[in-house]
């Protein structure tokens, strides 16, 4: 069920507990400890240590990231900087062999806000916590034949750069931790903190082809909030042009599709602070503003004799624009040796789209050329409490860790109508508007309780144990499980191991989002748009196909690793993991009703009038197995140079051990609910494996870095098999080199995919009909973009 408008009454009870909190530590004589909740990083370790505290799956002060029980990767701010990109994901996907982020385009909005995914799985898989704090998620579903559809992730590239000291990625399920979504694992980003020094930094850069110029300028610096507190401001504003790799249009012999990534300018404020309330006490708070407007290109029109203001055709744009918001703010401190930490949490994503270059048909020569279509708001509030404790204990060789706390939530999903020549009849060309039908607000709330107990049991074993009861308003309840040990059989060798069940609630926006609009579909073995209606699964057209509400997914993670440490300087993890999912929420198949016409009439008595359906559904179960290995080298050489060499890999295989059988009234009409190519996205469509090469090396006042990646082979399916289309492996080539001209000023030059990699085209016209005319000759599934090679500078000044 869903609450309309519901009011976040567990947020302002939780407010007045924050406030009570303060009140009763301000009594309390124990010192404050400062470090250490879930909220705040860690102390790190000096600058030339290779392992670093981590404060992502463990609730312990101490846990090095190569003491972790599950894999914990630290990429630090350097290594964020490294390549010539400004989007998080862009970087993340470079650095992290597990993370795939392809570059879809034409996609609607998924061109604007894309997803990313984590070990192949879906990119809402993956929770995303700043500081330790849940991100709200983005207002786009994911809904065309791009990676990650029908999912409603985080946007991670709203989270600049210019704002983050380091991330860590637990590859771990940790629903039992963290709550839904953490199947795949948990991306932790750690804010830059602290009052002192700051720096400032100017990029330009530009593809081989000449297009896509990207100028950007972040800095960040900190302030004293007098002697107790301090507040660190990081701003972020970039524009970047389009790009435009579209082949020639074979009906009228010139290029007339932008075919390419969108013309972006994204513009962040992001904001982290804390002040000592008193030595028991202390205030804490970030958050962000930022705004992202993308212009991409539609799908190319031919002349038509409705819409007789285009004689040569035209190219519809849709420009959006996309807004975050985020504050978390609460309070920490420490009683009689117990850690608390009360918070906060409110985030905001809403996406405004309007069509410009257009018209709408059905008003003929009076049809305008640009059209508001809506917009889409996602937002979360949260209400946490954590307490933590290191408890002696005679028989361990370390402290028992306890922590324990409860969380409130409250989520609602927005849709607002476009104006009405958006909609009206087959509604604009390019993107139809919402329609009041499809307008609507609805939301639900949740509590959870945990609890997790980890400590070293022995010098040579640790362990964890962690719980988690959830009770959803629209689900019930839940309960997840979590169990971990690591035993160092020498001081050099461990093995480790983790098992849990966790869990995904379907998002808000999966149970709700409903639009007709025009999609490109093959129909016949041709490329046709086809007005098609996206259902949301309680309402009558989608119950009329064979909908069933949804339910949440269900998961098991088993991992096991080994953990080697030689030497100092070089450590090596290798990690086999297999997680199980049942009830897995899909987008289903583009049910194409042409002669079809019991359902079109049933359909049209509910005045929907389509040409093809689709909708939410628990269609399948399936199974990831893979295996993650880390090595890093820390090389010392003469004069005091070192280079870090870092060798990481993935191999993933993912396969649909079952699907639901299919609704009898669509089978009865010949049509497939989770057809072959739903399926096979979920197997094929992601590089089975991924290999980086690195080696960062410093001298003096020399820095260079080179990575080597090796994308594996991945394939684009469809529902005839023959039609498949596998791409090979390949190599990309990323070189950067940087020199500190003084003390304050530095200089880095770069390429990126230096050996100007593209990937095969997709195939011809002549034998398929995918390259849509000629003008789109790459696939929007290629891990590593088709852009080409790209060229940067920066200059950057610190202090």
């Amino acid at each position: 069920m869903s609450f309309k408008h519901h009011r976040s009454n567990p947020a302002r009870a939780m407010l007045v507990l924050s406030l009570i909190g303060a009140a009763v530590a301000a009594a309390m004589p124990s010192a404050y400890a400062q470090q250490g909740m879930q909220g705040q990083p860690a102390p790190q370790a000096a600058a030339d240590e290779p392992q670093t505290v981590v404060v992502t799956g463990t609730r312990s002060l101490n846990r090095r990231s190569l003491d972790s029980e599950s894999p914990v990767d630290v990429i630090s701010g350097r290594e964020l900087q490294s390549t010539g990109s400004n989007e998080l994901s862009t970087v993340l996907g470079r650095l992290l062999p597990s993370l795939n982020f392809p570059r879809p385009t034409g996609a609607d909005a998924s061109s604007a806000v894309r997803p990313a995914q984590l070990r192949g799985l879906s990119p809402d898989q993956v929770l995303v916590l700043v500081n330790g704090k849940r991100r709200h998620t983005s207002a786009v579903v994911n809904v065309n034949g791009t990676s990650g559809r029908g999912s409603a992730p985080v946007d991670l590239n709203a989270i600049p750069l210019a704002a983050i000291d380091h991330i860590e990625v637990l590859r771990d399920g940790a629903a039992a931790q963290y709550g839904s979504d953490a199947i795949a694992g948990v991306i932790n980003i750690i804010l830059k903190k602290g009052p002192d020094g700051g720096d400032v930094e100017a990029t330009y850069g530009s593809y081989d082809k000449g297009d896509g110029q990207q100028k950007t300028v972040r800095g960040s610096a900190g302030v004293r909030l007098g002697d107790a507190g301090w507040m660190r401001v990081a701003v972020d504003a970039s524009n970047q042009d389009f790009t435009n790799r579209a082949g020639i249009d074979t009906r009228v012999g010139r290029i007339t599709q932008r075919y390419g990534d969108p013309d972006s300018k994204p513009r962040s404020l992001f904001l982290n602070g804390q002040y000592d309330i008193n030595d028991n006490v202390q205030w804490y708070a970030f958050g962000n503003y930022g705004k992202r407007t993308t212009s991409d290109a539609a799908t190319f029109r031919a002349a038509n004799a409705r819409a007789p203001q285009y004689p040569q055709g035209f190219l519809p744009l849709e420009d959006s624009s996309s807004k975050d918001t985020a504050l978390v703010t609460g309070l920490r401190g420490e009683w009689n040796q117990w850690r608390w930490d009360a918070s906060l949490n409110y985030g905001r994503n809403r996406f405004e789209l309007n069509v410009d270059d257009s018209a709408n048909y059905d008003l003929g020569a009076a049809s305008q050329s640009g059209f508001y279509a809506g917009q889409l708001t996602s937002t979360q509030e949260l209400a946490n409490l954590d307490i933590a404790r290191d408890i002696p204990v005679s028989w361990m060789s370390g402290p028992l860790t306890v922590a324990f706390g409860a969380e409130a939530r409250y989520e609602s999903y927005e849709i607002g109508a476009g104006e009405p020549n958006s909609y009206f009849g087959g509604g604009a060309q390019g993107y139809s508007g919402f329609r009041p039908e499809n307008a609507g607000k609805n939301s639900r709330h949740n509590q959870s309780l945990y609890v997790n107990l980890e400590g070293d049991i022995t010098k040579q074993l640790s362990g964890s144990l962690a719980a988690r009861q959830e009770h959803y308003s629209d689900f019930g309840n839940t309960t997840s499980g979590k169990a971990s040990l690591r035993y160092a059989f020498t001081p050099e060798f461990a093995l480790r191991g983790t098992y849990s069940n966790g869990f995904r609630a379907p998002s808000l926006a999966q149970e709700f989002y409903t639009i007709t609009t025009t999609n490109q579909l093959l129909v016949n073995g041709t490329q046709q748009l086809v007005q098609t209606g996206t259902f949301p699964v309680n309402s009558p057209a989608a119950r009329l196909l064979g909908a069933q509400p949804l339910k949440p997914e269900k998961a098991r993670n088993l991992s096991l690793g080994a953990q080697w440490q030689p030497t100092r300087n070089w450590t090596t993890s290798v990690d086999v993991y297999r997680i199980d999912i049942d009830d897995r929420v899909v987008f289903s198949s583009n049910l194409q009703l042409n002669n079809k016409p019991a359902l079109v009439s049933a359909l049209a008595a509910q005045n929907v009038l389509v040409g093809a359906a689709r909708y939410f559904t628990n269609a399948v179960d399936t199974r990831t197995k893979g295996v993650d290995v880390v090595s890093t080298y820390r090389l010392n050489l003469p004069q005091g140079a070192r280079s870090d060499l870092t060798l990481a890999y993935n191999h993933n295989d993912n396969e649909v051990r079952h699907v639901a059988d299919n609704p009898a009234l669509l089978a009865a009409q010949g049509l497939t609910l989770v057809d072959r190519q739903t399926v096979n996205r979920l197997t094929v469509g992601s590089p089975r494996d991924k290999l980086s090469l690195s080696a960062d090396t410093t001298w003096g006042k020399w820095n260079g870095r080179v990575t080597a990646t090796r994308y594996g082979s991945f394939t684009v399916p469809q529902n005839d098999p023959t039609l498949d289309q596998t791409y090979d492996p390949a190599w990309t080539l990323d070189l950067a080199a940087n020199v500190r001209v003084t003390q304050a000023w530095r200089v880095t030059l770069g390429i990126d995919n230096a050996t100007n990699r593209y990937p095969a085209q997709v195939r011809s016209p002549g034998t398929t009909n995918f390259n849509v005319y000629g003008t789109e000759p790459y696939s929007v599934w290629t891990p590593y973009g088709f852009n080409g090679r790209f060229y940067y500078a920066k200059v950057g000044y610190s202090w």
